[in-house]
């Protein structure tokens, strides 16, 4: 077998050493058009995963990494005059060219033919000619543009600029530097590679960047700034620039294939992920061990090539999720800095959404707790006299069992069931399998339970299943309802209230969520809309709401606001998302009007303003008022982010105490970006630029993400959605398993023998020792300071031990805390 590779950077050198290593009879020639010892960025780093692999796959190329690296445990982030260090992460790092060094040193003992200085020939060329082509020739691949149509690749330019640098300050751990300026917000990821140096990456907005100078400026006179602008952390250390250090925008790479016949892309070629979060240097070494392990187990090319792409491409994909919610965060940091300090870190740590509360308190348990202390002592502050007795003064409590005040409402803990249909209703009265459930959640301990959707008029069903809130029977149907679900004291109940627009008049949803249009002769009824524009092709035209007929849905809406509060109803919110009639106004892919009620912003907002305005005027004002919306479309010359924070604002002028910030079901051709916890960023926007209060909402099943999307400060509430469905009592089993048994999640006193979780097989096993001698727990917190280098400015750093919350190193330069192997 013949192997051609493009490229020396790591990743080629990589796969070439270990395919050669399994099957030492084939031909592999490698082809780099740069010489031996160039290399583009300074250190590269690697997580304890990667390494376990790399110490398994080839023990020789580990004891030679290892030998040299830099290893540290405790992340820095400094910011608003504080450092504050969270620990027990874990890294590795060495010098990029050193890692290259060894790589070709393993290459060359193995017989790999290196050719560097050599342009690789035609890849059509080295297809013919070989069995296997490899294309690692990086983010700007040859290759991978030569047979585009077949790879099918997507090139996302995003929207910062960053410069890759390295300094002579040999900082102690992962550091992040945070520094507002009167141009922007400027910062730093910055990490020591060996005793010498370390990586420093200064990254700022584009709009930053101009406004500083930047953009006039050749690279030594920006390098030069740079160190003006970070002389605080540079500490009378110079930066240092390499080759390749220039101004530039991150490009994240995807491709739809990563092979296409005998050739297959590796690394950058195929994919990127923001630095942020990661090295490309790892993937790129990861993709190396399973595409050298595919060939070994499969019995032909194409079946390796097959099985690699789909070993390693949902492990890419994740990877880049993760990193795309880094990057945007980075890119919205501005928004952040309005944050106190404790709060602020836990944010960045959690920024990805890979690392969450949980997870960090099992890494680095005081830290965590001074972030609770800081979010208690916040809250306390917040909480009316009233609820003093309780445990919100203690430091143990999880944030999501923190009581919030809305309007003058206390809920007792963060978590809110959100309108969960049924379709069981007939004439829209609700069902018993409608009470059933709303008494279920009500009983589940959920802080806020609310019912919907639930229609304003006949005609404004989505489905002749829905629930509505026009006759009396209704009414009392409902008042019957709230009252058998008040059976758990303090827990809010509340109703969605909508017309559904161009949505309704359909059948039950299927597993796709969207419902078939419901024919006359089945009991369908005539849709009513923003505009005369069909859902989807299979649909019929609704017809386009008059300026009588929408008077008169004005008058629907605050009709059965009327009827809620009589019912009994503690919260009301109403329904402005997801393709709903009011959405439908104020999308401009649905609202195509030329009068008053459509063309700019500022028109499609009025009808929808015109219901709040006749909503707020009948609901009382001690009782909360929400509204949800669709954040973006997910569609192209669709609602954005930045139309919808210009929304919220107006919706709470009108009145409006919280959004619950949804997002999509506006148009058939959505594209959503699907993910865990994927439309939590749209409610920290919204919560961050206008300070309205947020529900998050949408793929939130986990205790921990509740945690950490409240103690983060990227919303103030909750949703569980379709996890409550599993678990109506899910707010109960996640406070017995985070070991809460205070007011936030109390148990109905019949239940109260199930409120310890039972226990499992085995539970009662006690495990004897077998060792000898316990080997001693790994410090948490850990710093690089190697030996062989001593800072010459050891008392310069302006905050040693600023801001004990949470929490600055209280011993910045104690052997205990620092690893000494390199």
């Amino acid at each position: 077998m013949r192997t051609a590779v493009i490229g020396g950077g790591p990743g080629g050198l990589y796969f070439a050493a270990l395919a050669k290593q399994l099957a030492p009879q084939e031909e592999i020639t490698l082809w780099e058009q740069s010489a031996p010892d160039e290399s583009f960025g300074f250190g590269v780093v690697f997580s304890d995963e990667t390494l376990d692999g790399i110490a398994q796959a080839d023990p020789e190329v580990y004891r030679a990494m290892s030998a040299e690296f830099a290893r540290w445990r405790d992340i820095d982030i400094r910011y608003a005059g504080a450092r504050l260090t969270s620990g027990g992460h874990g890294f590795a790092a060495l010098e990029r060219r050193r890692l290259l060094a060894i790589l070709r040193e393993r290459c060359a003992a193995l017989g790999v033919d290196l050719r560097f200085r050599t342009q690789a020939p035609p890849v059509a060329e080295l297809s013919a000619g070989h069995d296997l082509v490899v294309a690692a020739d990086g983010v700007r691949s040859a290759t991978r543009q030569a047979y585009a149509g077949s790879f099918g690749p997507r090139l996302d330019e995003r929207g910062c600029r960053y410069i890759w640098l390295a300094t002579d300050r040999v900082f102690e751990a992962f550091t992040f530097i945070v520094l507002p300026t009167d141009f922007g917000v400027l910062q730093v990821h910055a990490y020591p590679y060996d005793d010498r140096r370390s990586t420093f990456i200064v990254e700022l907005g584009e709009e930053a960047w101009r406004r500083s100078g930047f953009a006039d400026q050749d690279r030594d006179l920006s390098v030069r700034r740079c160190e003006q602008l970070l002389a605080e952390h540079l500490r009378g250390h110079r930066l240092i620039a390499g080759d390749s250090s220039r101004w530039i925008n991150f490009t994240t790479v995807r491709n739809a294939r990563w092979h296409r016949g005998n050739i297959v892309l590796l690394g950058d070629a195929a994919h990127t992920a923001h630095f942020s979060i990661g090295s490309g240097t790892k993937l790129a070494m990861e993709d190396a061990l399973a595409l050298a392990a595919c060939l070994h187990e499969q019995p032909s090319v194409a079946a390796a090539l097959g099985a690699y792409e789909a070993e390693r491409k949902p492990v890419v994909e994740s990877t880049q999720r993760a990193a795309q919610a880094s990057l945007e965060w980075f890119e919205g940091i501005g928004g952040y800095t309005a944050q106190p300090a404790p709060q602020f870190a836990f944010n960045l740590l959690t920024r990805s959404r890979r690392v969450t509360y949980g997870n960090l308190r099992e890494r680095d348990p005081a830290f965590v707790a001074a972030v609770d202390s800081w979010f208690a002592a916040t809250e306390d502050a917040a909480t009316e006299d009233d609820v003093a007795e309780d445990d919100v003064a203690t430091t143990s409590v999880p944030p999501m069992f923190r009581p919030y005040e809305l309007c003058r409402t206390r809920l007792r803990n963060r978590i809110v069931v959100p309108p969960l249909a049924t379709f069981t209703s007939v004439d829209g009265v609700p069902s018993a399998f409608e009470a059933a459930q709303f008494a279920a959640h009500a009983l589940g301990g959920a802080g806020l339970v609310l019912a919907g959707m639930t229609a304003i008029s006949p005609e404004g069903r989505a489905t002749p299943g829905c629930p509505g809130l026009y006759t009396d029977e209704q009414e009392r149907a409902w008042r019957r309802i709230v009252s058998a679900a008040r059976l758990l004291p303090g827990t809010r109940l509340g109703l969605q209230l909508t017309h559904a627009g161009r949505r309704a008049s359909t059948t039950a949803p299927g597993p796709d969520g969207i419902g078939a249009p419901l024919a006359a002769t089945d009991g369908g009824w005539p849709a009513l809309a923003a505009s005369a524009l069909p859902w989807d092709a299979q649909s019929p035209p609704p017809r386009a709401a008059t300026r009588a007929e929408l008077a008169d849905i004005v008058r629907d809406f605050a009709a059965a606001t009327a009827r809620a509060e009589r019912a009994g109803f503690d919260v009301l919110e109403l329904q402005m998302g997801h393709g709903h009639l009011l959405s439908g106004f104020l999308s401009p892919l649905t609202n195509h009007r030329r009068d008053e009620y459509g063309g700019d912003l500022a028109g499609r907002l009025r009808f929808p303003l015109e219901v709040l305005a006749a909503v707020r005027a009948v609901w009382p004002a001690a009782k909360p008022l929400l509204v949800r919306i669709s954040a973006t479309d997910w569609a192209e010359g669709g609602t954005q982010a930045a139309q919808a924070v210009a929304i919220c604002r107006a919706l709470a002028r009108g009145g409006a105490d919280a959004v619950d910030v949804s997002t999509g079901e506006v148009v058939a051709h959505q594209r959503p970006q699907y993910g865990r916890s994927y439309q939590t960023p749209f409610a920290d926007l919204i919560r961050n630029a206008t300070g309205i209060p947020t529900i998050a909402v949408g793929a939130i099943s986990g205790h921990d993400d509740a945690n950490s999307i409240i103690l983060a400060g990227r919303a103030d509430l909750v949703a569980i959605g379709r996890a409550q469905l599993h678990d109506p009592l899910w707010t109960l089993h996640a406070a017995a398993d985070q070991g809460y048994t205070g007011p936030g999640a109390p148990w109905p006193a019949p239940w109260l023998a199930g409120s310890r979780k039972p226990p499992g097989p085995r539970a009662d096993r006690v495990p004897p020792r077998l060792q000898l001698l316990r080997a001693p727990a790994d410090p948490v917190n850990r710093r690089w300071l190697p030996k062989a280098h001593a800072d010459p400015h050891p008392h310069a750093d302006p905050h040693p031990h600023a801001d004990p919350h949470p929490h600055a190193d209280p011993h910045p330069h104690d052997d205990a805390h620092a690893d000494r192997s390199a």
